[in-house]
């Protein structure tokens, strides 16, 4: 602590539930929007059993599963009389909300031949080598992969996969789409094991959290019931490369209780070219991710809008399929190229898992803010600027994980009566330049109510301010500061 007259003191700143589903074909052809024979009923806080049962019988309802940490209750009706009972439902003053059980599916893939063949490429344009030479990750932090199923034998996942549990009406947790084995391999396949793909994830695990079934369609109950299983058992990230037909308030209260949590929540835009919204990615407490291609411009089918927050990579990836024929339509076995949003999603999920293993991963916040502020503005695709696409950028893994700037405070100067220079020193730049910095005052400790005016250095080294018109006989407490990348030093 250092004293001066005029005083100042430096600162260095530096359950699983299986709910009975009318399961569709994979949406192609204008399937139902929402399941046939239930809907989703929650009461209001302090409603008695009584009231409820009474409630039920009036509108034949039947309640076949519930989602408890949310209060809702899967409740069984006159078959095709969806609409008619969620109204009926609403009517009552002790329901909270009532509301269709929406299809969801995995993104709908473009299949045209022009997309042709490609390889990894979307390691290198995130710059995953650079930032694996900061970090791998680490293995007690998983990822739960909502999708399809993982297949158990494929040799690029069967290592890392920690749990599997089914919220479908399948009666196995192996991927017979052909869908959820590519996302995780994406997110977190085996790496630097002589095989197949690497993945952005490395040494992050796996939980394959089965919440769309082997059609490739299911219901937004099963991913709230997913969403909070994974929450209850410790995954850090959840990945959703899914769409739901609708806005759901189950879905979406499922979001923000694993947010509530502190797990980082990731999904998939939709492959519509279009600005249409989708859900769940659409939610706040989600990164809503975009596609680009190998040009590293928005991939032709990639949904966009201001409501989508950053771009990764997803046309022509070589992914995980599983080791046994499946129902995706794709052909392939172990591996192959596929193209969608769906494949962006989880190279952002095995970002938010590196992190988690860095000094940024101190919360949720800090994570998806790292995410985002780190990101590659790509010229013409940002929305703050010119562009139309998305909010952020493209990840840049490097970027994410990369060294902090440090900053010290040195010795005030100069101090006479009212005047004083303040003194500090930029010892690295991290990977941020150029670096703001600056210094925060006041007259109580931890309160700075002034701060000096921002400059822009592009090296190491000394820098200063002077401060004048001070009071005398006054204590004064300050501390430097450096922003790099959005993130305050």
């Amino acid at each position: 602590m250092k004293l001066f007259r005029i005083i100042l003191i430096i600162v260095v700143l530096l359950a699983s539930v299986l709910v009975a589903s009318s399961a569709i074909v994979e949406a192609r052809s204008n399937p139902p929007n929402f399941a046939a024979d239930h809907i989703l009923v929650k009461f209001k806080s302090g409603t008695g059993a009584a009231t409820e049962k009474t409630i039920h019988a009036r509108h034949s309802g039947f309640v076949i599963a519930e989602i408890p940490q949310l209060g809702v209750e899967v409740v069984r009706i006159p078959k095709g009389k969806v609409q008619e009972e969620v109204s009926a439902y609403q009517s009552e003053t002790s329901v909270a909300y009532a509301e269709p059980d929406y299809d969801v599916t995995t993104a709908l893939v473009p299949n045209d031949p022009a997309f042709g063949n490609g390889s990894q490429y979307g390691l290198t344009q995130v710059q995953a080598p650079q930032a694996w030479d900061i970090t791998t990750g680490n293995s007690s932090i998983p990822i739960a992969i909502l999708d399809t199923g993982i297949d158990p034998n494929h040799p690029d996942l069967a290592g890392k996969i920690v749990a599997n549990v089914n919220f479908t009406t399948s009666n196995t947790t192996d991927d017979l789409y052909g869908h959820g084995t590519g996302t995780a391999g994406v997110a977190a396949a085996m790496t630097d094991n002589g095989i197949g793909v690497a993945s952005i994830g490395w040494n992050s695990t796996i939980m394959n959290v089965k919440v769309v079934g082997d059609n490739g369609s299911g219901n937004t109950s099963w991913v709230a019931s997913g969403i909070i299983w994974a929450a209850d058992n410790g995954a850090k990230v959840i990945n959703m490369s899914l769409i739901a037909s609708g806005p759901s308030s189950t879905l979406q209260n499922a979001v923000n209780y694993a947010w509530s949590k502190g797990v980082v929540l990731v999904a998939s835009a939709n492959n519509q070219n279009s600005t249409t919204m989708y859900y769940p990615a659409a939610y706040p407490n989600v990164i809503s991710v975009a596609a680009t291609n190998d040009t590293d411009a928005k991939a032709s089918f990639s949904s966009y809008g201001s409501w989508v927050d950053v771009a990764a990579p997803g046309a022509h990836i070589y992914i995980c399929f599983p080791t046994h024929p499946s129902n995706d339509g794709q052909n392939h076995l172990n591996y192959g190229y596929w193209d969608g949003t769906s494949f962006s999603a989880p190279l952002v999920s095995g970002l938010a898992a590196l992190l988690w293993s860095t000094p940024y991963g101190t919360s949720n916040v800090s994570v998806v803010n790292r995410i985002e502020s780190t990101a590659d503005q790509i010229a013409g695709t940002i929305i703050s600027g010119n562009g139309t696409y998305w909010q952020y950028g493209r990840i840049n893994a490097y970027k994410a994980v990369g060294p902090l700037p440090a900053v010290n405070t040195n010795n005030a100067s100069k101090v006479t009566t009212g005047n004083a220079t303040l003194n500090g020193n930029l010892t690295s730049l991290g990977l941020a330049s150029p670096v703001q910095v600056s210094f925060q005052w006041g007259t109580s400790p931890g309160t700075y109510s002034h701060e000096t005016a921002p400059q822009a250095v592009s090296s190491t080294g000394a820098f200063s301010s002077d401060l004048t018109s001070l009071s005398p006989a006054t204590t004064y407490y300050f501390r430097a500061k450096a922003v790099g990348n959005g993130t305050i030093y």
